[in-house]
């Protein structure tokens, strides 16, 4: 124990010295990253990675600020909201629905409700050709809200936080 007392000043001086070093790389990397923690069912994982300058790939998760709407306040209160869903569908997909199902480029991707687990209903979501910096996304719960309906619509590069990944 007395072989650190001769040490304690020199690593306190040390260590004043460097933390102002240390600081501007933890805030540059703070600014594109997150930590986040899912309350919604409709993804397995309760925790997620958000990089803000990751590329958006298909089948990677995006996190993003849904229009706003009474059914989005209705169902997860009042104030900005962050989703997080799955990209399914790319810039030049092209989405169709037939009755309740929903195709990306001809392959069956989800099913539509018609209303909300509140009685909302719930419109129909685009079709036609994806727009460039918009993507279709989407979950495996049958009630996540999603680009199925018109209430999330596409997810346009304006509204996204960055993408993510799941670690817990």
């Amino acid at each position: 124990m007395n072989l650190l007392r001769p040490l304690r000043r020199p690593l306190l001086l040390s260590g004043l010295v460097l933390l102002p070093l240390a600081w501007a790389p933890l805030d540059a990397f703070s600014k594109d990253h997150a930590f986040l923690i899912n309350a919604s069912p409709s993804l397995p994982h309760w925790a997620f990675w958000l990089d803000r300058t990751a590329p958006i790939e298909r089948g990677r998760l995006i996190f993003f600020e849904p229009p706003p709407s009474e059914l989005v306040e209705r169902h997860f209160g009042e104030g900005p909201q962050m989703f997080g869903k799955r990209v399914l569908g790319m810039p030049g997909d092209v989405v169709s629905h037939h009755g309740q199902e929903v195709f990306i480029n001809g392959k069956r991707v989800a099913t539509r409700l018609a209303v909300t687990r509140l009685d909302i209903a719930l419109d129909q979501g685009p079709e036609g050709r994806i727009p460039e910096g918009c993507y279709y996304t989407g979950t495996g719960h049958p009630r996540g809200l999603d680009s199925r309906y018109g209430q999330i619509g596409f997810v346009c590069r304006d509204r996204i936080l960055g993408s993510g990944r799941a670690i817990l």
